[in-house]
């Protein structure tokens, strides 16, 4: 990469990790306000939903939106909305205010993620688009492993703090790319492409895109189910303290950050995108299922660790391949990427809060079963003659 390219990615990097910075900071945080506003867990979990399927509505209209009228509009405005949703949440006193905040916080990564992905295509070559996406992913897991230990810190000076902090981030992060970023050069005229917002929602099932946004669902509801329920499976099952929890969470993080850091540019080059995918599937199907079994504190570690390797690839591998066939429709699919992903969201802790109702082992039995139907998919996916993978 040039100078000018190291700098544009640094700055989309940096707004990246300051949004999710800000959404971890919250996570301490969230049980004080449930039991300052006297809220049940079901309301929580309906207010999770709430930012997962308003993502989930706007995500389509946003990508087509990124095509036509520009990345970085898309961006600032995102990151704007972002520090609003965050600002409403602190002042919030009532639920409907905070559901309010909830699904402008949807709105704000619909907005965001499909803009910054399309921007990056934009910017990037053939073959630097593996690492500079896999920078991207471990950005955006590094603001959320740091973000709970700061949000934690602020909250010894108040409860509200960490959504103030949240809200004075975003906006700082939607100040530095209206000042500092430029629109892209686009390859590719995507005029024609962006001319109807849901004239190109018929594309999801073309062979090129069908198979890959499966494998995003798929992903997308595998890691919801584990992660919406790990604390409460470890803490049924092996009495884990909240330390051993942090811990784990915090470690696992790590670990995923740096694979894909150290390991995933590499193994793209070796191995291509489909077959990473294939792959890390396999290991995230093979550890989950191996989490009903493990009993062990060091193994509950190891499990836990590599479990975040297989998914933490696969996110940028298929985000990736999307970006190399999409032509003139980056917007398009990078607003695909983010419906399949709310949907994941949105079922994954559904069903497996049911399914853990009625055994510790269930959900993970389930999104085992869910992740080797997507082995099944990637073994079945097939290479694009034209594009070079």
């Amino acid at each position: 990469m040039n100078k000018k390219q190291t700098v544009t990615l640094t700055i989309l990097l940096t707004n990246l990790f300051i949004a999710f910075l800000g959404i971890g900071l919250v996570i301490p945080v969230l049980p004080t306000i449930m039991n300052e506003l006297k809220i049940t867990g079901s309301v929580i979990g309906y207010m999770v939903a709430a930012f997962a399927i308003t993502q989930l509505i706007v995500s389509p209209i946003s990508g087509k939106l990124v095509d036509r009228i520009g990345r970085k509009v898309m961006i600032v405005a995102g990151l704007f909305i972002f520090g609003l949703s965050e600002l409403l949440f602190g002042m919030g006193r009532t639920i409907e205010v905070l559901f309010i905040s909830r699904m402008l916080g949807g709105v704000s990564a619909a907005f965001i993620m499909p803009a910054v992905t399309a921007f990056i295509a934009d910017i990037t070559t053939m073959a630097q688009r593996p690492k500079a996406l896999g920078y991207m992913s471990a950005a955006i897991s590094t603001g959320f492993i740091i973000g709970p230990g700061i949000g934690g810190f602020l909250a010894e000076y108040g409860t509200r703090l960490p959504f103030y902090a949240a809200g004075i981030l975003g906006f700082l992060a939607a100040i530095l790319s209206f000042t500092l970023l430029k629109e892209p050069t686009r390859a590719v005229d995507d005029s024609e492409a962006a001319s109807s917002i849901f004239g190109s929602t018929k594309r999801i099932f073309s062979p090129l895109y069908f198979i890959a946004f499966m494998i995003i669902f798929v992903l997308s509801f595998g890691l919801a189910a584990f992660e919406s329920l790990f604390s409460l499976f470890v803490d049924h099952k092996f009495g884990f303290t909240p330390k051993d929890i942090a811990i784990i969470i915090t470690g696992s993080g790590i670990i995923g950050a740096l694979a894909q850091l150290l390991l995933f540019d590499w193994l793209t080059k070796k191995m291509g995108e489909i077959n990473v995918i294939r792959y890390s599937l396999v290991l995230s199907a093979v550890l989950t299922l191996a989490m009903t079994i493990v009993n062990h504190y060091a193994a509950i570690l190891f499990v836990t660790f590599f479990i975040f390797v297989g998914f933490d690839l696969i996110r940028p591998a298929a985000t990736s391949y999307l970006s190399k066939i999409a032509g003139n429709e980056q917007g398009f699919v990078g607003g695909m990427n983010s419906m399949f992903t709310s949907l994941g969201n949105i079922f994954g802790p559904i069903l497996g809060g049911m399914l853990f109702d009625i055994n510790l082992n269930y959900p993970y039995y389930f999104a085992t079963i869910v992740l080797v139907i997507g082995v099944i998919l990637a073994f079945l996916w097939k290479k694009p003659k034209h594009i070079e993978l």
